[in-house]
């Protein structure tokens, strides 16, 4: 199993993305997920990429971004353009993203039908740059439960529709991680893993408090310190360890954490081997 930072652990910080490389690489990762955001901001820099990436052994593992799947169809295939060229110059395939901007309950049959539309005319786009979409299970997207992401998978029918399992939000569901890995392993490209004290405070990972500056961090907490247990879900995913996958940090300590962190996945993994 590859591990990758990410870019947007360092949103509030100074630090410049040869400064990111050299902590990643001399820490023993494997790649860097970067943040749209980012991936944008560097374009005026175009030196930057998977050629300069990979002078320091890395990868790119995925660009996560949030495509307007709401928006008019022009506009959003401009901006699925955009992040397409993004991705191959930084040499992934996987790009990441949230589908609506409410939940599966909250949805209307027609809302969905019309993202399902948009999903598909995504797919076929990106499937033809070789490249991937991957849905992120999320709360407050039509992926925010287990039911829901098999109905999308199903109802989009197309090869190049993944999933980034994101293993937090997946317990946040009431739903066993284990049990929904085993659901959704044919799907499944990416994880992302982080950790919570306590499922009181879940809230601290809603867009608002966990983007902004000042908002709370109360609750996170490392990886291997919190309510969901890693441990044995390392143990449960070794029959698909070729997945990627990257330590999502918002807390303090950003690199004291994702050091540690890595060295206990590693470790669980080694375990699991043994």
């Amino acid at each position: 199993m590859k591990l990758s930072i990410c870019t947007i652990s360092f949103r509030h910080h100074l630090y410049s993305i040869d400064q990111l490389a050299h902590f990643a690489k001399t820490q023993g990762f494997q790649g860097i997920e970067l943040w749209g955001a980012h991936a944008k901001n560097l374009a005026d820099e175009p030196h930057y990429g998977a050629d300069w990436l990979r002078s320091y052994d890395l990868e790119t593992s995925m660009l996560s971004d949030y495509l307007p799947l709401e928006a008019p169809i022009a506009e959003m295939m401009a901006e699925t353009e955009r992040l397409s060229s993004l991705a191959t110059h930084w040499g992934t395939k996987k790009i990441r993203t949230f589908v609506g901007k409410k939940g599966s309950a909250d949805t209307s049959k027609e809302e969905r039908h019309e993202l399902i539309s948009r999903l598909r005319i995504l797919c076929d786009y990106l499937e033809s740059k070789g490249q991937d979409l991957l849905v992120e299970t999320h709360p407050n997207t039509l992926t925010d439960n287990l039911p829901s992401t098999m109905q999308l998978l199903e109802e989009t029918n197309h090869p190049s529709l993944r999933v980034n399992f994101d293993v937090l939000h997946i317990w946040e569901s009431e739903i066993n991680p284990i049990f929904a890995l085993k659901q959704l392993h044919p799907h499944i490209s990416h994880f992302h893993f982080k950790n919570i004290a306590s499922r009181a405070q879940l809230d601290v990972f809603s867009p608002s408090n966990v983007y902004a500056a000042a908002g709370s961090r109360e609750g996170m907490v490392p990886l291997f310190e919190g309510a969901v247990d890693y441990d044995e879900f390392l143990a449960a995913a070794r029959s698909i360890s070729e997945v990627d996958a990257s330590l999502e940090w918002f807390g303090p300590n950003v690199k004291s954490v994702l050091v540690k962190d890595a060295q206990e996945v590693k470790r669980a993994l080694q375990l699991v081997r043994n």
